[in-house]
C-alpha cells in the first residue's frame, strides 16, 4: 500500500511539473521539449531528486509516448501523399541524407565509439523535429509561404526514411547478426510495402471498419488497434514505432482525422512522459565532458541543414529569401532525435552517446526557432552589404515590384 501511494505521488508529481512547465514554455513560445528533459536530468541518476517507485511506472508511460508520436505523425499523411512526395522530391531527400547523417557518423568515429553509435548518431543529426517546426510555422505566421510546402517535403522524406532506417537501427543495436539484421530489413520493407499497398487501393475500406461516430468507440479502437500492431512489429524484430507509423498512414479521411483530435492530448502526455524518461537514464555529470563535441556538431549540422533547405527550395524555383527561410526552419532537431537515441542508450551501446544526444538535442531544439526567424534576414543584409562593396546588385535585394510579390513567398 505504502509503494502503491508512493507510485501515485512521485507520478502525480511528474504530470504537475510538465504542465507547468509546458505553460512556461508557451508563455515565451518556446519548446517544452528542452524542459522536459532537464526535468529528467534532474529528477534522475545523479540528479537533485531521484525517483524510485515510479520509475518502471515511467517506462511503460515513455514506449507508449514513441507509439504515439509515431502514429500520429503517419496520420498527418496518406499512402499517396508520401508516394507522390518520394516520385517528386527524392533527391531533396538524398541531399538531406547526405549532408546531415555524414556529420553524425564522422563524429561517432572521431570519438572512438565504433561503427553502430555511428549509424544511431547519423540517425540523430539526420532527423529534424516535424513537431518543432510545425509549431515554429505557424507561430511565425508562415503556413501559407510558398517555401512551406518544401519545407514539408523534406520532413516527410525524413519520416518516410524511418520506416526503413528504425529496424536497421533495431538490429544493429540488438547486437543482431548480418543475417538477422537482414531479415529484419526485409521484413520491415516487406510489412511497409504491403501497408501502403493496402493504404492505397483498401484505404477507405478499412477507414470505414475503424470509423465510428461514437468518439470513445474510435478511440478505443485506433488506440487498440496501434499497440497492437506495434507489440507485434517489436515481436518479429521489427521496431514498434515502425507499426504505429504504418498504421497512422493506413487510416485516412475523416477517421484520421477523429483520431488525430481524439488522441492529441495522450500524445502530448505521454511523449511528455517519454522526454522525462530519456532524461532520467543521463547522468547529469556525464554532459559537460561531451558539450564540447555536442556544440561543434550543433553547429556544423544546423548550418548543413540550411544548406539542405536553400538547395531543396531553389531546386522548387523559391526566391533567395524564401531559401533563406527553408533553410532556417530546418534546424530544429527534437523528439526523434531522442527516440533513435533511445534505442541505443537502453542497449548499452555507448555510455556517452545518451549525454551527447540530450545536449546536442538541447542546443537545437533553442536554436531552431531562432534561425527560422533570424536566418533570412541575417543573409539578406549580408548579401546587401557584399553587393554594396562590390558595387553590384545583389539578387536578394528585390526589386519595388518584387517585394510586395515576396511577402508571401
Amino acid at each position: 500500500m505504502h509503494s502503491s501511494a508512493l507510485l501515485l505521488i512521485e507520478f502525480g508529481s511528474i504530470i504537475l511539473g510538465l504542465g507547468l512547465l509546458g505553460r512556461f514554455a508557451a508563455r515565451f513560445r518556446l519548446s517544452p521539449i528542452p524542459l522536459y528533459l532537464l526535468a529528467g536530468l534532474a529528477f534522475g541518476e545523479g540528479g537533485l531528486l531521484p525517483l524510485g517507485a515510479s520509475e518502471e511506472f515511467v517506462a511503460i508511460g515513455a514506449e507508449i509516448g514513441v507509439i504515439l508520436l509515431l502514429l500520429m505523425l503517419g496520420l498527418e499523411y496518406t499512402a499517396g501523399d508520401l508516394v507522390t512526395n518520394l516520385k517528386a522530391h527524392y533527391p531533396a531527400g538524398l541531399v538531406d541524407c547526405a549532408l546531415n547523417a555524414l556529420p553524425g557518423a564522422a563524429a561517432a568515429l572521431l570519438l572512438g565509439w565504433g561503427p553502430v553509435a555511428a549509424v544511431v548518431l547519423a540517425g540523430v543529426t539526420w532527423i529534424s523535429s516535424s513537431g518543432v517546426i510545425a509549431k515554429v510555422l505557424g507561430d511565425l505566421g508562415r503556413v501559407g509561404n510558398r517555401e512551406t510546402p518544401v519545407i514539408l517535403s523534406v520532413l516527410v522524406l525524413e519520416d518516410l526514411a524511418m520506416a526503413v532506417y528504425l529496424p536497421i537501427v533495431t538490429a544493429l543495436v540488438a547486437g543482431a547478426g548480418l543475417l538477422a539484421g537482414s531479415l529484419t530489413l526485409a521484413i520491415a520493407l516487406g510489412a511497409a510495402g504491403l501497408v501502403l499497398f493496402v493504404a492505397v487501393r483498401y484505404g477507405r475500406v478499412l477507414s470505414r471498419f475503424v470509423s465510428s461516430d461514437d468518439p470513445e468507440k474510435l478511440l478505443l479502437v485506433v488506440l487498440g488497434l496501434t499497440i497492437l500492431v506495434a507489440g507485434v512489429a517489436q515481436q518479429v524484430q521489427v521496431s514498434a514505432a515502425v507499426g504505429a507509423f504504418l498504421v497512422g498512414i493506413a487510416l485516412s479521411g475523416e477517421v484520421a482525422e477523429g483520431a488525430h483530435t481524439l488522441l492529441s492530448p495522450l500524445r502530448d502526455l505521454f511523449a511528455a512522459v517519454f522526454f522525462v524518461f530519456f532524461g532520467l537514464h543521463t547522468d547529469p555529470a556525464s554532459i559537460p565532458p561531451v558539450l564540447l563535441p555536442a556544440l561543434a556538431l550543433a553547429v556544423v549540422t544546423a548550418a548543413t541543414k540550411i544548406a539542405t533547405g536553400y538547395w531543396a527550395a531553389r531546386r522548387a524555383g523559391i526566391s533567395v529569401r524564401g531559401r533563406w527561410r527553408t533553410g532556417g526552419s530546418l534546424v530544429a532537431r527534437g523528439e526523434f532525435s531522442i527516440v533513435i537515441a533511445g534505442l541505443a542508450v537502453t542497449a548499452g551501446v555507448e555510455s556517452s552517446l545518451g549525454p551527447l544526444a540530450t545536449a546536442y538535442v538541447l542546443i537545437l531544439v533553442i536554436l531552431g526557432p531562432l534561425t527560422a526567424r533570424f536566418t533570412e534576414p541575417l543573409a539578406t543584409r549580408w548579401t546587401r552589404r557584399r553587393a554594396a562593396g562590390s558595387g553590384r546588385t545583389s539578387e536578394s535585394s528585390p526589386r519595388p515590384a518584387e517585394a510586395e510579390a515576396s511577402v508571401g513567398d
